[in-house]
């Protein structure tokens, strides 16, 4: 039979031992940070996503300008095709919205906000209206092409948030933009 007094010592001396040993700290930190960390990976990513959308979609807005400014495309869908063709890699293209407008000389140029007062995005307003094509005549007018997406965002937790169209949501999205202005020089 045990001697109460030694089982005490022997207890006493294993929690000594139990609290020095250093064994599966690393995994307990880890445990406590590896949330956050996480987090803030999938914020990067997600931000360097955002970002890489977006300057793909302003080379596709650029080169299709060109092509409307010149009268090479013809009809909103040929237009919109050029543009997915760039854009294609990274984007759903029957979520991709544009607007082409032309103006005379000297009119102001008014482009509306896609995004109402209750952050909804509205492209309701959008329309196609390339000059009119001459090719003996060059046109004089202006013309700006829009191209809008909304691009879905994942890591909007934590608050981290860059939603600037239904935000708040449970379909929270980013609306990237692209504009190109061309006219006569």
């Amino acid at each position: 039979m045990l001697n109460p007094i030694m089982s005490v010592a022997v207890v006493t001396k294993r929690l000594r031992a139990f609290r020095r040993s250093r064994d599966g700290s690393a995994a307990v930190e880890f445990a406590m940070i590896a949330p956050m960390f996480f987090a803030l990976i999938f914020a990067v990513i997600e931000t360097g996503m955002v970002f890489l959308a977006g300057q793909l979609l302003e080379t596709g807005v650029e080169d299709g300008a060109r092509l409307v400014y010149t009268s090479q495309t013809t009809s909103a869908p040929d237009f919109k095709s050029t543009i997915c063709s760039r854009v294609s890699v990274l984007m759903d293209c029957t979520k991709l919205d544009i607007d082409v407008r032309s103006y005379d000389p000297g009119t102001p140029i008014a482009i509306a906000d896609p995004i109402d007062a209750s952050g909804k995005y509205v492209s309701n307003g959008f329309v196609y209206q390339p000059p009119a094509y001459s090719p003996t005549t060059p046109t004089s007018k202006t013309v700006v092409v829009r191209a809008f997406y909304q691009w879905p965002l994942f890591v909007t937790g934590l608050g981290y948030n860059i939603a600037n169209i239904d935000r708040g949501t449970t379909t929270n999205k980013r609306l990237l933009a692209a504009t190109a202005a061309l006219g006569p020089q």
